[in-house]
C-alpha cells in the first residue's frame, strides 16, 4: 500500500490559492514614483533615420513627364525638346505626334509644357504649339 506524504492535497490547494496583490511604487519627496523615473531614464539610441527621398534627376524628370503625358493624352512622345528647373520641380517640353499622315513629313506635331515636382510627379501640362512636321518653324 502506498503511503501519502503530509504535503498531499492540502499543499496543492495552498499553491493554487496564491493571491497576487499589486504593490504601488514608493513615492519620493517630489511626488513621483520609481515607475515615473524609469520612464524618464535615458533611452537607447534608435536606428538611424532614413534619409529624405532623393529628388528626381533631370533625365528622370524628363522621362517621367513624357510617360505621364502619354498616360493622360494617349499620344506617344516624339522627344523631349527642353528642360528647365523651377522652384517646384521641372518644366519639360515634350513633342508629340498628334496626327499621323502619309508621308510622315506632313504629320501634325504638338509641343507640350509638362510641369513635374521635384520627385517627378505630374503637376500639370498644357499644349503650347501645334505645327506640321515638314514646315520650318520660327524656332
Amino acid at each position: 500500500m502506498a503511503t501519502r506524504s503530509p504535503s498531499g492535497s492540502a499543499a496543492k490547494k495552498s499553491a493554487t490559492k496564491k493571491t497576487t496583490t499589486k504593490r504601488s511604487a514608493p513615492r519620493s519627496t517630489d511626488g513621483s514614483s520609481e515607475e515615473d523615473s524609469q520612464e524618464e531614464a535615458p533611452r537607447r539610441r534608435s536606428a538611424p533615420r532614413a534619409s529624405a527621398p532623393k529628388r528626381a534627376t533631370a533625365s528622370q524628370a524628363a522621362s517621367s513627364a513624357a510617360r505621364q503625358l502619354l498616360e493622360l493624352t494617349g499620344r506617344e512622345a516624339e522627344g523631349v525638346t527642353g528642360l528647365e528647373r523651377t522652384d517646384d520641380g521641372w518644366t519639360v517640353k515634350v513633342e508629340v505626334v498628334e496626327v499621323r499622315r502619309i508621308p510622315d513629313t506632313t504629320d501634325v506635331l504638338a509641343l507640350y509644357d509638362v510641369d513635374v515636382d521635384s520627385d517627378g510627379d505630374l503637376l500639370g501640362y498644357r499644349r503650347v504649339r501645334r505645327y506640321t512636321r515638314g514646315v520650318p518653324g520660327e524656332d
